[in-house]
């Protein structure tokens, strides 16, 4: 008899500004749900994409094309399981809005097929085949927004593991999309030409004492390094209003402000919450000044990781 699980994997900000590829850290927000069926067929099926996001219709239905389907395919084959699944998604995250939504969906859907495998894995094992599943997206296995979304909070992504990165409850986010799209190729193609050392070295001495605040809980040493000299220079003509959302955040006493992941969303971080209440509308309104409606989110960095929506069936 075939078995129903439904999991959610909730929106992040990739990269955090200072961790290219590296730190990311999850949304209490929009999110994906994959509802996924035990089927006794052994393949991976999509058999359905739903959403009140544009361009829904466009994404694939075939599963190697599909970063769900991909992700499972994985799962499968490195498990040799005798069985196979069906998959339903509903998408909740913007198409190109730089808040992971591609890595949502095979979260989501890698959550709820571990539940339906008889021995379920460790959290921490489903990390290689989520990467299989982004890379259909993105064209590289990086795990910036995948780790997140598994582990909640801030987590840092390597090429073999995820670790989750204590930061202090204090911190809060907000995140705002506009009413743009910036496929992940193209703002990656932004990135091609070489850097000189020096930024590098810069860049590097920004990301050590981003990652000490984070540790110590101090929001002085949080701040003097969230500042991208790598990838917002070249990534912020991409993303008209950028620089009127960005300036609002730091007005508003924003600790850093930057470009969530590939773009055009963006995220600033602030020292409480009431602070960043204050900051949202102003910050929203450098997208609608420029042109563009957009939406703000306010939430916790140590937000929820992806987890089961029901029991299964």
């Amino acid at each position: 008899m075939s078995r129903s699980v439904r999991a959610f994997a909730p929106a992040s900000v990739g990269n955090i500004g200072v961790g290219f590829d590296l730190l990311g850290h999850a949304i209490d927000g929009p999110r994906d749900v994959a509802r996924v069926t035990r089927i006794e067929e052994p393949v991976v099926r999509i058999d359905a994409i739903r959403g009140d996001v544009a361009g829904v219709d466009r994404l694939p239905l075939d599963a190697p094309s599909n970063t769900a389907g991909r992700a499972l395919m994985s799962l499968r084959e490195a498990l040799d399981l005798p069985f196979g699944f069906a998959v339903a998604l509903e998408k909740g995250i913007p198409l190109g809005s730089g808040l992971g939504g591609s890595a949502a969906s095979c979260v989501a859907a890698l959550v709820a097929a571990n539940a339906l495998l008889d021995t379920p894995l460790a959290r921490e094992a489903l990390y290689d085949f989520a990467l299989d599943g982004e890379s259909v997206s993105s064209g590289s296995r990086h795990g910036d927004n995948v780790a997140p979304m598994l582990l909640g909070g801030v987590a840092m992504a390597t090429s073999e593991r995820m670790l989750a990165l204590a930061a202090p409850d204090w911190l809060h986010a907000v995140v705002v999309h506009p009413d743009q799209v910036l496929e992940t190729r193209r703002s990656r193609a932004a990135l091609a030409e070489p850097y000189p050392l020096h930024t590098v070295v810069e860049h590097t001495a920004h990301l050590a004492q981003f990652l000490l605040g984070l540790q110590h809980g101090d929001a002085d040493l949080i701040r003097a390094g969230l500042h991208d000299v790598l990838v917002e220079p070249r990534r912020a003509p991409l993303i008209p209003g950028f620089a009127q959302v960005k300036q609002a955040a730091l007005g508003h006493d924003a600790l850093g402000a930057s470009i969530s992941g590939g773009g055009p969303s963006v995220f600033a971080w602030f020292a409480s919450r009431a602070a960043a209440e204050t900051a949202a509308p102003a910050m929203r309104a450098g997208f609608v000044d420029a042109g563009f409606e957009a939406r703000a989110y306010v939430t916790p960095v140590n937000a929820p990781r992806a987890e089961l929506s029901t029991e299964a069936t």
